[in-house]
């Protein structure tokens, strides 16, 4: 980028968080299809995987592309091809009125709402880290977050190939640039060794515990992935805060469901959007957070 831009928008917060809500909205309709195909790749290679296994013969994959870019985006009615025009992030929604301009098919209000929080959520990270290798691992780590989300909310999946990158992307961050007592963001490589080491252990072992004693599984795999990404990232001082936060949201919105919409108990719940949600708030407001529970709970004056 041209000194002249990045000084000004180092200067302008307010500049920075606003061009950062426009990319942003490009990021949220990436991010619509991020959750929508992610699964089907990963469904149809496990498809084809168990195919080789149970005829012995040799994997063979689909000659159907199907990944991230390919095929273009349809009406999921009428398989009618997506133009460009339609496909503006939150402002072709709302001029077709939620509807399929070929079809009249509705058209899901889940998409421009992706759009719209991923622009609002990475424009609040910009203003609050300012223009810098803060915002830039902050907004990285805020995208993979929502397509997590995303994800764990319509399959309960957390998949490898989202939380592996992003736990990786952070230990990688905190050798090239972390340590630095004026960045909040990355942490220093020790620290981040260390938070990535007790996020995924401490849920392994909560996991076995509880398997242990009730003979169920109370988690997946993914949640201690994802719980590791965020000890890469924040640093394992981080983690209590997290787990605490995540655990009572997910206990107030378990019991919420189950007297209002009478959620059967037995079935299971995503905790991933939790942690999701969590994490995002240690990362942003961890140290407020922290102060304000010393503060209140009289352990700091």
């Amino acid at each position: 980028m041209p000194p002249d831009i990045a000084a000004l928008l180092a200067g302008s917060p307010v500049l920075f968080a606003g061009c950062v809500f426009v990319l942003s909205l490009l990021i949220g309709s990436f991010l619509n299809v991020v959750i929508y195909r992610v699964p089907v790749m990963l469904e149809r290679e496990w498809r084809t995987q168990a195919a080789a296994i149970t005829t012995g013969e040799p994997a063979v994959p689909s000659t159907e592309k199907f990944n991230l870019m390919v095929p273009g985006s349809t009406c999921p009615a009428c398989k009618a091809p997506i133009r460009a025009w339609q496909n503006v992030p939150v402002v072709s929604w709302l001029l077709l009125r939620g509807r399929c301009a070929a079809c009249k098919a509705k058209i899901s209000a889940r998409y421009p709402v992706v759009e719209f929080v991923t622009a609002a959520l990475s424009a609040w990270v910009a203003f609050h880290f300012g223009y810098g290798v803060n915002a830039a691992c902050a907004l990285l780590v805020t995208w993979a977050l929502i397509a997590l989300t995303g994800i764990d909310i319509d399959h309960q999946l957390l998949p490898d190939n989202i939380t592996l990158p992003l736990m990786w992307t952070g230990l990688l961050a905190a050798v090239i640039w972390g340590g630095s007592p004026d960045r909040a963001l990355p942490v220093a490589p020790s620290t981040a060794i260390v938070g990535a080491a007790a996020g995924y252990l401490s849920l392994w072992l909560v996991f076995h515990l509880f398997r242990l004693v009730t003979g169920k599984e109370g988690m997946g795999y993914g949640d201690f992935k994802l719980f590791a990404a965020l000890g890469a990232w924040l640093g394992w001082k981080a983690l209590p805060l997290i787990i605490l936060l995540s655990a009572a949201t997910g206990a107030v919105v378990g019991i919420a469901l189950i007297l209002l919409k009478g959620r059967d108990r037995a079935q299971p719940m995503p905790f991933g959007p939790y942690l999701a949600a969590a994490g995002w708030l240690a990362m942003m407001y961890g140290d407020a957070l922290i102060g304000g529970y010393l503060r209140l709970s009289g352990l700091q004056h």
